[in-house]
């Protein structure tokens, strides 16, 4: 058998490649009939989609189409759109589709978000009742960029309009956690929280990190030991901490920072998103290179360790090593201790350390002498010790 495989470029190229498959159709599995039908097969496609290429139905008719295929009736929907008024409204066109109710259709019965989100200006995401968005920090989210690119006057009247919005350009991927406006034991937060000021936060972080693009998709294994070697030796050189940004894009992570908004009393926020996209969110509240590094480590632990998708972990540094603390933020305490600092570090036991014993570990383990004197001020529980050396105010200047 002699048959030449090539591109299709033109309708007698396709209509002799589909003859060549429907006279292979029966061919042997792997055999050389069986191997020339499956590649003609994809090039057969790969015209189709360039040539015919196939228009979206519209979302209601694609509600329908599911419905007749699963011989649903209009009651079958409302645990998916709400009650039998809206499910008939949704029906006839009069009412747009809202996020809630894409999110549960794409779901429920499988219909692509692309052919529910198309065209469509969500109004309203019919939020709980009892939220109250005049208490969003809506002045320091402004002042900090979380409604750029919104185009939306009066802000500060608007506070409602504002916050849906920014919901919906978040985007399907990027499904916002929802607080419900209480402490999680499963997170570490200050109790004097404000719950709406830290809601705001974590919007403006998902919104920032909605509009990055990342051109690597993240899996479990890229967190190896010479993924974490490689990136704490950048602590060394002047530009780290934005060097560190650059490297874990590269590698399917998103690092954003949003700085710290008043009441948050938050340092570190680690989410990975409904699509598996992992996020680490900081705020900078001390600009100091060690509080960079272990807070980046620390939300990385979470990220290998600990979330699966849709969770997030939120981080008050200044708890770490409370009685509150339970054992999920212990574990992410250890795993940035031990990638940061080799094990057998004995600086911090000594009654006394000298600045040059601090350096000169630091030179021989590649690592900024920042890392060293912050777990010395640790342990030792004295921020008094080595201050010069934490490079404080180095950070922020970077983002």
């Amino acid at each position: 058998m002699s048959i030449t495989i090539k591109p299709i470029k033109s309708e007698k190229d396709y209509n002799d490649a589909l003859d060549i498959i429907d006279s292979f159709f029966d061919a042997q599995e792997e055999s050389e009939k069986a191997d020339v039908r499956d590649v003609l097969i994809t090039l057969v496609e790969k015209y189709e989609e360039e040539e015919y290429p196939i228009d979206f139905p519209d979302p209601v008719s694609a509600i329908k189409f599911r419905m007749d295929q699963q011989g649903l009736t209009q009651k079958d929907l409302i645990p998916l759109i709400g009650n039998r008024s809206k499910v008939s409204e949704v029906l006839s066109g009069k009412r747009d589709l809202s996020l809630k109710m894409i999110r549960a259709l794409n779901e429920h019965l499988g219909i692509s978000a692309d052919i529910l989100l198309q065209n469509k200006e969500i109004r309203s995401l019919e939020e709980d009742s009892d939220i109250d968005y005049d208490l969003f920090p809506i002045a320091e989210m402004k002042k900090y960029g979380a409604f750029e690119g919104l185009n939306i006057k009066k802000i500060i009247d608007n506070a409602e309009e504002l916050i849906k919005t920014l919901k919906y350009r978040i985007g399907f991927g990027f499904a916002v956690p929802e607080f419900k406006f209480r402490i999680s034991k499963s997170t570490r937060l200050n109790a004097k929280i404000n719950p709406y000021a830290i809601q705001g936060w974590i919007l403006h972080l998902l919104h920032n990190s909605s509009k990055i693009d990342i051109h690597l998709k993240y899996t479990e294994d890229i967190i190896d030991d010479n993924f974490l070697n490689t990136l704490v030796k950048l602590s060394i050189l002047d530009e780290g901490p934005k060097l560190a940004k650059e490297f874990l894009q590269k590698h399917g992570i998103i690092l954003s920072i949003i700085y710290h908004y008043k009441n948050t009393y938050l340092d570190g926020v680690a989410y990975i998103s409904t699509e598996g996209q992992p996020i680490i969110g900081l705020t900078l509240r001390y600009d100091r290179i060690d509080n960079f590094w272990f807070n980046l480590f620390h939300e990385l632990g979470h990220i290998k360790l600990h979330l699966k998708k849709g969770n997030y972990i939120t981080d008050d540094m200044s708890l770490r090593g409370s009685q509150e603390d339970d054992d999920i933020e212990k574990e992410a305490d250890e795993f940035a201790e031990k990638i940061l600092i080799p094990l057998g570090f004995s600086l911090d036991k000594q009654e006394i350390v000298s600045q040059k014993e601090v350096i000169s570990y630091a030179v021989k383990h590649n690592i900024h002498p920042a890392i060293v004197a912050g777990r010395i001020q640790y342990t030792k529980n004295n921020y008094r010790l080595f201050s010069n050396l934490v490079g404080r105010g180095e950070v922020r200047k970077f983002f």
